[in-house]
């Protein structure tokens, strides 16, 4: 599924169209974002096109989260309303794909997140994602995980219930139907 990095003109030209529309429609938020100049950019680097391709494929809405202008750099994230379809019911991560003696799932979110050339989302845009709408009302998606955390066999996740977002910490190996992850791609 995630094997070629390249896309056809035809998926080329869908995901700019579509990307535009969503940036479109976020005026509001974005403010006087200069679409000629972030199109420029995004046809410059079809990997990271691709990726957003991909975001697209499996259910996550992919549209820009914030310009950070110091840095001139883009920052796509899923703004799918719940966490992906298409990724979900995955553990944390290889380790904790292999600790799993018994009904293993299909993959982890880091090893996913790879093969898309997405970042995991971390707590802070998760809590940017949130402040735009409310995200995860029914799901739950995994966040990028501190080391310390990690290494005591523990990963973070978030949702947004009784009008706030909370971030949970579970058992990296654990995985759910409704708890799936939420990448980035930084252009």
């Amino acid at each position: 599924m995630f094997s070629i990095k390249n896309l056809s003109e035809k998926e080329t030209e869908s995901i700019i169209e579509v990307l535009k529309s969503r940036i479109e429609n976020s005026q509001d938020r974005l403010g006087d974002l200069n679409w000629i100049a972030l199109r420029s950019k995004l046809e410059q680097q079809l990997d990271k096109l691709w990726s957003l391709h991909e975001m697209e494929k499996t259910g996550g809405e992919p549209n820009l989260l914030e310009f950070n202008k110091s840095n001139k750099e883009y920052i796509f994230c899923d703004f799918s309303k719940e966490s992906p379809t298409n990724r979900r019911s995955l553990c944390y991560d290889r380790q904790a794909l292999e600790s799993r003696k018994k009904f293993k799932p299909a993959d982890s979110v880091k090893d996913l997140a790879s093969k898309m050339g997405i970042e995991l989302m971390n707590e802070a845009q998760y809590r940017k994602l949130q402040e735009i709408n409310e995200f995860d009302t029914k799901t739950s998606s995994w966040l990028e995980t501190p080391e310390r955390i990690r290494k005591l066999g523990g990963a973070i996740f978030g949702d947004f219930r009784y009008g706030q977002v909370f971030i949970y910490h579970n058992g990296a190996e654990s995985y759910y139907a409704s708890r799936g992850f939420r990448g980035v791609v930084k252009i």
